[in-house]
């Protein structure tokens, strides 16, 4: 038929001829196949005679006319053993009687030694198609690759035009093909085996019948929004040809052996026998993993240190294994100049486990004494400081140790420091989040400054030296890794487009995640629950309170309510053993996200009880907090109450006795446990702080299909689809650093007066000082106390206020230094007197003044189900801001008579409208007018007369937009003209100004 491409007449023919002429590749006839040892004989030798041939020689003596089949019994002996490999083959070739025959020589770091830039010219790579892998099997293998001889790469080809794509090759491995057949025994036999039809490609490194498991080796449709599962289609060319015009490449495919294929050991526990076990797999790296570590380094040939590189790959992405490889290939990473770009590699993390996990990968890579050090529990920031200084490549610790090493920097006499400077470093961040803008990494980036120590300085050259090292610097490079980047982490690791905003250097998206398989939509199982109860005022008297405070303590109070609990914990525990703890082959768990410690002590003692009155079995439950909580008289810990030491709270979990985790702001980032498929949340969450701990549910877990399932008691639908929002495709940040909000934060802090200026001029002369004796911190401990007697001096509301600016001045201040070129040294002191001052200062905070313990009764509890969400998302919003140039308060905290506060709170939960619903409702439209661009733009650009025109013609969008937050309070509004323009026109003024103010401060 017209139009169809034949499958092995021309798609075959085609990739052959590409690897021939473009490629360097020799067409081998598959009579010259070795079925017994997988092998092209003639070609190996051919190799070893034009690359080894005194080795040979040599070996003939000893041998004579048995010398090849010596060498290729001892191969294939090697290559069929427990311990050996084809890969250990070709890495570290063979030893015979003495003799070393290299049998794949890898392409030089460096261009300094000619000879091996020549013996790796002498690497023979050939194609075969229609390999018959054995004499049984007639079915015949399309193409075959061979390196030297040795058969690496199996493809099985189809042609969509003729009907059939990949799905039918993967199906032709898994049922035509033997495990056993030495061309794919595992390790022994072919490294990859490739299904490909033209479009697609899957991927395999062991075959196990209808069990094999197939991974996609695709690029991805497209960038940023346009991101997804497959290939970009060509008008000229196959969607697929990467795979012969790059992958298949010589350069590529030794790349490939020499530093990217690796054999995975994980010991596992045998459930019958009881004994640990070994289980290997060969990882292969999947095409995002291979496409960022060669444009990383690309870009560093070029750019050396002078950039930072924020790599946002989704969970499912393999980022242990991506970061194994960046720090390897880093760690011998030369320019184009043949020079060395760094010393040493930083792996900063906060997990342990992950912290294993990297270094079996890289040792996995690269077997080599002294490369890696993780720096543990038992490791102190000294020890830290000796790994930075010595010999040591890749060093894995926490950032946490980092400002303990630029203490010890200081103290050191300037010798640590000049060793540490002198060097260039590769700082990659696993899991790049809010610490890493603030004064942790400072301590990094002023830990391993290339500049001269500032303790030889006066004041001046050491306030200039602190500001410059707190920033870029030119012999740090940041790689960071994140699937949830903030605004702050977009501007801090990320590069400008031409478009103007913040992104990625490289991008995996959670879509494509999603549709590729490698993790599940956990939106796509979602049901709300919304609990309604009544309250009413237990006592005479009618204090008047803080609306904010008194509804905080009415949640704790609902939340810890025992008729309440009873209810969720009987939904919770009826919904798992229905829909959940069959799944998985019986081994389903389920993850419960509580508020707060307290609530999870008691829902524990809930879920005990109510599993021992349904005398329930096989349904164990661990708890996990930090600290200790007290309730009852009694003293909790997650030790306690667990009966086995907290360090092994998620190594018994993965047992299957247990099936529930509750958790108070544990195990919510970095805890991957496949065999999690429910989760039930019992605390409001928003933002990244729900993708995170949502995102523990997304994992698969083959050989099963699994379906997640959320019953969320505390957030809508609406709230944590928008959470998700900008994570879907790409992350862009919207705008720009405002350096301006210091001044203003500065000028907000001096209206105080609470801070003598006199102070924060003697206090640096000391901190500045190279020997601090007792009489200065006498002095210190003056000025820090004068300030700390005014603030005191403050009422409740004013001292809140003041500590808070103070903490929103450093972190603000600490977040500009890193991304911005602002050089003031009046600012570095009045920064350095905060931040000591914020230690120094313990301002009590007793609450309102007014505990409402026993003051309100909550009753008529009733958990009702809002909605059942199945379609899982596709929304994408990928826009974010930085939080520092909007953060505008426009209004005091306003009071309310408790009484009102408890009427409030019914309404929401069925009643009547009432002033407060109102007020609420009105504040919820304003926030969502503030957001507004097309407002921020008029009142830019208005007077203010002007300016409400737009503003009221603008008020039945914004009211549709917010018909999420109170449906049927901004339908009345929707419906009377009247009332709508009274109601809003009372923030006309204020929004007006308020926005004007917030565009001159950007």
């Amino acid at each position: 038929m017209r139009g169809q491409i034949d499958e092995r007449y021309e798609y075959q023919r085609e990739i052959i001829d590409y690897l021939i002429k473009e490629n360097g590749y020799a067409e081998r006839d598959h009579r010259q196949y070795d079925k017994n040892y997988a092998l092209d004989r003639e070609l190996l030798f051919h190799f070893l005679k034009d690359t080894q041939e005194d080795t040979l020689a040599n070996l003939e003596k000893v041998f004579g006319d048995d010398l090849e089949e010596t060498i290729i019994n001892t191969i294939n002996n090697f290559v069929i053993s427990k311990k050996g490999s084809l890969l250990s083959l070709l890495k570290h070739g063979i030893d015979i009687n003495n003799q070393h025959l290299t049998l794949l020589y890898g392409k030089p770091a460096t261009d300094f030694n000619p000879e091996l830039s020549k013996l790796y010219s002498e690497n023979i790579f050939s194609v075969m198609e229609e390999v018959n892998p054995d004499k049984e099997n007639k079915e015949r293998v399309d193409l075959v690759i061979f390196v030297n001889g040795f058969a690496v790469i199996s493809f099985e080809l189809k042609s969509n035009s003729q009907g059939q794509n990949y799905e039918n090759a993967i199906y032709q491995y898994r049922t035509s093909r033997n495990p056993k057949n030495r061309l794919f025994l595992f390790k022994a036999g072919c490294l990859v085996n490739f299904a490909m039809d033209t479009e697609e490609v899957y991927m395999t490194t062991q075959l196990d019948e209808e069990k094999t498991f197939f991974l996609p080796f695709n690029m991805g449709k497209g960038k940023g929004v346009n991101s997804g599962a497959g290939n970009p289609t060509f008008e000229d060319k196959y969607s697929v040809s990467y795979m012969w015009e790059d992958i298949l490449t010589k350069d590529t495919l030794v790349e490939l052996i020499t530093k990217f294929i690796f054999i995975e050991s994980k010991e596992f526990k045998d459930q019958v026998t009881g004994k640990v076990k070994l289980k290997e797999r060969i990882i292969f790296p999947r095409y995002h993993q291979l496409d960022v570590i060669r444009k990383t380094l690309a870009d560093l040939r070029v750019n050396k240190t002078s950039q930072n590189y924020l790599i946002q790959h989704s969970a499912g992405s393999g980022k242990t294994n991506s970061i194994a490889w960046l720090a390897h290939r880093l760690a011998s990473l030369h320019d184009n100049n043949d020079e060395q770009i760094f010393n040493n590699i930083i792996i900063m993390t906060d997990r342990v486990v992950v912290d294993r996990q990297l270094q079996k990968a890289i040792m996995g890579i690269e077997h080599k004494a002294g490369l890696i050090r993780v720096m543990d529990d038992k490791c102190t920031s000294v020890d830290l400081k000796i790994a930075l200084e010595s010999n040591t490549k890749i060093v894995v610790t926490t950032i946490q140790k980092f400002p303990y090493v630029l203490d010890l920097i200081k103290d050191d006499n300037n010798r640590s420091g000049i060793a540490l400077k002198d060097k260039n470093y590769a700082v990659i961040i696993d899991e790049a989040h809010s610490s890493t803008a603030g004064k942790n990494m400072i301590a990094v980036t002023s830990s391993l400054s290339s500049d001269d120590n500032f303790y030889e300085q006066d004041i001046q050259d050491q306030l200039a030296q602190e500001i410059q090292s707190s920033g870029k610097q030119k012999n740090v490079s940041m790689f960071a890794f994140t699937a949830t980047p903030k605004a702050t982490t977009l501007r801090l690791f990320g590069r400008l487009d031409k478009h103007g905003n913040y992104r990625a250097f490289h991008l995996y998206s959670m879509k494509q995640a999603i549709e590729e398989g490698f993790i599940l939509d956990v939106l796509a199982n979602y049901t709300t629950y919304e609990t309604y109860y009544q309250l009413n005022k237990e006592i005479a008297d009618d204090p008047e309170l803080k609306t904010t405070e008194a509804k905080r303590q009415i949640a704790q109070q609902i939340d810890l309510n025992p008729t309440n609990i009873s209810q969720r914990t009987k939904i919770i525990i009826e919904h798992f053993r229905k829909h959940v703890m069959g799944e998985l082959g019986n081994q389903a768990k389920a993850m419960v996200i509580m508020s707060s410690r307290k609530a999870a002590v008691k829902y524990q003692q809930a879920f005990e009880a109510y599993i021992e009155k349904h005398n329930y079995s096989g349904i164990g439950l661990l708890t996990a907090f930090s600290g200790k909580v007290e309730d009852g008289g009694m003293e909790f810990t997650e030790a306690s109450i667990n009966g086995i030491s907290e360090d092994r709270t998620a190594q018994e979990f993965n047992k299957d006795g247990y099936k529930f985790l509750i958790v108070a702001n544990k195990y919510q980032v970095g805890f991957d446990q496949p065999k999690l498929s429910a989760m039930y949340v019992l605390k409001k969450i928003n933002g990244v702080n729900a993708v995170q701990p949502l995102s523990r549910l997304n994992r698969i877990c083959p050989p099963y299909d699994k379906t997640p399932f959320v019953l969320d008691f505390a957030n809508s639908y609406e709230d944590i689809e928008r959470a998700f929002a900008p994570y879907y495709t790409t992350t862009l940040l919207a705008n720009s650093v405002n350096k301006q909000l210091i001044y203003n934060l500065v000028e907000k802090i001096d209206g105080f007066y609470v801070i003598d200026p006199m102070s924060v001029e003697s206090a640096n002369m000391i901190l500045h000082k190279v020997n601090v004796n007792s009489r200065d911190k006498k002095n210190l401990n003056f000025y820090f106390g004068a300030t700390e007697k005014k603030i005191k001096e403050l009422d409740e509301h004013k001292k809140r206020e003041v500590v808070t600016t103070l903490k929103r001045f450093v972190r603000c201040y600490e977040f500009l230094l890193q991304v911005s070129s602002l050089a003031d040294q009046e600012l570095q002191k009045f920064y350095n007197y905060i931040v000591y001052l914020l230690k120094y200062i313990n301002i009590s905070h007793p609450g309102q003044g007014y505990d409402l313990t026993g003051k309100i009764k909550a009753s008529k509890f009733q958990q009702n189900k809002t909605g059942e969400y199945t379609k899982g998302t596709t929304r994408s919003n990928p826009e974010v801001k930085l939080p520092l140039a909007d953060d505008i308060d426009l209004s005091e905290v306003k009071k309310k008579k408790l009484s009102a506060i408890i009427e409030e709170i019914n309404q929401i939960t069925g009643s009547n409208f009432d002033k407060d619903i109102a007020v609420k409702s009105m504040l919820q439209l304003r926030d969502l007018m503030m957001k507004s661009n097309d407002l921020r733009s008029s009142a830019n650009n208005n007077s203010e007369q002007d300016f409400e025109l737009s503003y009221f013609e603008r008020i039945d969008d914004m009211l549709i937009e917010g018909l999420q937050h109170n449906k049927e309070f901004f339908t009345l509004l929707l419906n009377n003209d009247e009332l709508k323009k009274e109601v809003l026109g009372t923030f006309a003024e204020e929004i007006y100004k308020s926005l004007r103010e917030s565009e001159v401060n950007r």
